[in-house]
């Protein structure tokens, strides 16, 4: 039997919500490699990455429209179409998120997100929005698995970091996760989510 947790610490992209760049450019270019090739040398997620660091969506569009000025409208929509990047919660885990909330448990998220797309989520994801807090990587100027937004998380919560369960799609985010002191699960889905839940003695 799993020890008792008293708070669940989510990822939100991959794992409470569906997020898929691809999504928004299969609608701008004609056909999958086109899409495949955008994403893999232009709007790349390294690219993407700064905006999780904190620098602004304006700021690192213009370097990159700079470098490739053909693509300045796909790379403007990156922002200006974000919204069409979402497709609703990952299957499953609404129930979880709202089972968990009725009981009582408290949740919270710990995103690697830019900070002016926060307002997006909490628009969207009224249950997110209720967390009893959300640490956003833009905001902090440090991503995930860099140990340091775990740390600021520790600080955050009002439960000690060991009765925490933190639960990310990535392997490398949950293994820093641990090494601050946090319990941790890989999410592959709602399935296996709920079974550590409740193996932790989380009422879902």
């Amino acid at each position: 039997m799993a020890g008792r947790v008293r708070a669940v610490l989510w990822d939100l992209g991959h794992t409470l919500v569906d997020w898929d760049p691809a999504r928004l450019y299969r609608k701008l270019l004609h056909d999958e490699r086109a899409v495949e090739s955008f994403l893999g040398g232009v709007c790349t997620m390294a690219w993407h990455g700064a905006h999780d660091r904190g620098v602004s969506m304006a700021d690192n569009r213009a370097r990159l429209i700079a470098r490739f000025p053909e693509h300045a409208a796909l790379i403007e929509a990156w922002d200006t179409r974000w919204d069409e990047m979402f497709d609703g919660w990952i299957a499953g885990m609404e129930p979880i998120v709202a089972r968990l909330e009725a009981q009582g448990v408290r949740q919270y998220g710990l995103t690697n997100l830019p900070a002016e797309k926060w307002p997006h989520i909490k628009e969207t994801y009224p249950a997110i929005a209720r967390f009893a807090d959300v640490i956003v990587s833009g905001a902090e100027g440090v991503m995930k698995p860099d140990l340091e937004i775990y740390r600021r998380t520790r600080r955050r919560l009002a439960e000690p970091a060991g009765e925490v369960l933190f639960i990310d799609d990535r392997e490398v985010n949950v293994r820093a996760g641990c090494a601050a002191g946090f319990l941790g699960h890989v999410f592959t889905g709602a399935a296996a989510a709920r079974a550590v839940l409740r193996a932790h003695g989380l009422p879902v």
